[in-house]
């Protein structure tokens, strides 16, 4: 026999549940960015290193080779100098436009693309987890690659390149993931 006091697991269960109010789920936004200009400075430095090259190889090649016209010689150094630098600029500017990320209370949304752009949307708790990397020079300039793994079909794995304080993004992230995560969960007793 049953007391009063003793409850079926529906009760229990329709007790823990909190009540759901949708008025007090308001999406904030937490953190937004993209790529870091500072993600860029190794391929500057080699861009820089390549420059002195071909200028120091139009410098001293003609004095080994007397055949070697010089004007010729230094028009290849300089299509060569341009080209460098262009498809730098280019690979920069593509990665700084083309990619946009933000971060809500509720939602992480991956934008890609110049001329036709894409938004995708990963709910916080279908990530399953985050974690990032940096090399030498990226630990002293403070930039990284996060890389998600969801159970989002549209992303199951997604990798973030060139991102400013990657640690504290990465963390962000996590931070978000977890809240939203317990704030939705249930906890059932087993009987």
């Amino acid at each position: 026999m049953s007391s009063p006091e003793e409850t079926t697991p529906a009760q229990r269960f329709a007790k823990a549940a909190p009540a759901y109010d949708p008025s007090k789920d308001v999406e904030e936004k937490l953190w937004s960015g993209g790529y870091s200009p500072r993600a860029m400075i190794g391929a500057w430095i080699g861009c820089l290193v390549a420059s002195g090259l071909l200028i120091a190889t139009a410098i001293f090649l003609p004095s080994v080779m007397e055949q070697v016209d010089r004007r010729v010689i230094w028009g290849i150094a300089l299509v060569g100098i341009v080209a460098i630098w262009g498809y730098a600029a280019l690979t920069y500017l593509y990665r700084r436009f083309s990619v946009h990320y933000e971060l809500t209370s509720q939602r992480f949304i991956h934008k890609h693309g110049l001329l036709v752009r894409t938004t995708d949307r990963i709910e916080l708790i279908d990530i399953d987890d985050v974690a990032y990397s940096q090399g030498i020079v990226e630990r002293m300039l403070n930039v990284g690659a996060i890389k998600i793994l969801s159970t989002d079909l549209s992303h199951a794995s997604l990798r973030m390149i060139g991102i400013e304080e990657v640690g504290r993004v990465a963390g962000l992230i996590d931070d978000a993931r977890r809240k939203e995560r317990r704030k939705r969960a249930l906890h059932i007793e087993t009987t």
